[in-house]
């Protein structure tokens, strides 16, 4: 790290400030970089201005107050809108942690290059009660240079900024598959609480043995990551086979309660694709293969997966 960026804090726009960006913005200004906000909701501004942050009333104001940008709205068509507010973005450094699909964030990298702007896109995969603290967990991608200029900043949203690599749509493609976990897990703890309480069992009794899968769940990521990258699939713990079996007869259970089973169907509909092409026996980790279609089935002008 250079000594400018030890000694010297660029100005820093905060353009959005839902939960996140106030966040984001108290962050900065609890470190003591000059901030600017702005927000088609200004009134949101007022807890920030109380704390040291300068509140701008349109988003050029912002823009010509900083010369870092963070972005963090709704989805990525709001940030198009709000970039396109302001027509002289040369020499600024844009940090975009909106969430959005890798394709989208390439989209925005061609923007960048066609405004003289540099580019440093995000994912923030914790809660806003960890912003500025050392349980945060940021990812960055864009070009190094841009993204060593912008350290000061980054650090201020608090943990240690992990570095991707310069390709556009790297924190993205990180975030969907993450939030893509977060949400099927999710999603099917609430329906074991929805199928247990229709057979009566109390929730808080119910949560006490369902705590105890979470640590199995965290050993697995390690070992399927391993039995992916290396294209071996042992079935010495569970195989395809026997969880297809298990999961039938959650189906009936749950359709016997009325309670919606799509979910259960569609994961039975890759094991029995799996089944039917030879792999029964093998472990779990090889459904993986089966969730995706093979190249040559990808639709004209789709992404690719990250190398």
């Amino acid at each position: 790290m250079s000594d400018r960026q030890l000694t010297h804090h660029d100005p820093v726009a905060v353009l959005g400030l839902g939960p996140m960006g106030q966040a984001l913005a108290t962050a900065l200004i609890s470190a003591g970089i000059p901030t600017t906000v702005w927000n088609r909701t200004p009134e949101r501004a007022g807890p920030l201005v109380a704390r040291g942050v300068t509140a701008a009333p349109t988003v050029t104001a912002a823009v010509r107050a900083a010369t870092v940008v963070v972005t963090c709205l709704r989805n990525p068509a709001a940030v198009d809108s709000v970039l396109a507010a302001h027509d002289d973005w040369a020499g600024h450094t844009v940090v975009d942690v909106t969430t959005g699909r890798p394709d989208e964030a390439r989209k925005l990298a061609d923007w960048a290059d066609g405004n003289g702007v540099d580019l440093v896109k995000g994912a923030i995969l914790t809660p806003t009660p960890t912003i500025g603290t050392p349980a945060a967990v940021t990812l960055w991608c864009g070009s190094q240079s841009a993204v060593e200029a912008v350290l000061p900043t980054l650090g201020a949203f608090g943990g240690t900024p992990a570095y991707l690599g310069s390709e556009p749509g790297a924190t993205a493609a990180y975030e969907m598959a993450l939030f893509d976990l977060f949400g099927t897990s999710v999603t099917g703890l609430l329906h074991s609480f929805a199928l247990a309480s229709a057979e009566g069992i109390d929730p808080r009794s119910f949560a006490r043995y369902a705590a105890g899968i979470a640590p199995t769940l965290a050993a697995l990521v390690a070992r399927f990551a391993d039995e992916i990258a290396e294209d071996r699939f042992p079935g010495d713990h569970s195989t395809v086979a026997s969880v297809g079996s298990s999961i039938s007869h959650v189906i009936e259970a749950t359709d016997a309660h009325g309670i919606d089973s799509g979910m259960l169907r569609a994961a039975r509909s890759v094991i029995e694709r799996t089944v039917a092409a030879g792999h029964g026996e093998d472990g779990l980790a090889r459904l993986a293969q089966f969730l995706t279609p093979p190249r040559s089935a990808w639709p004209p002008g789709s992404g690719r997966p990250l190398e």
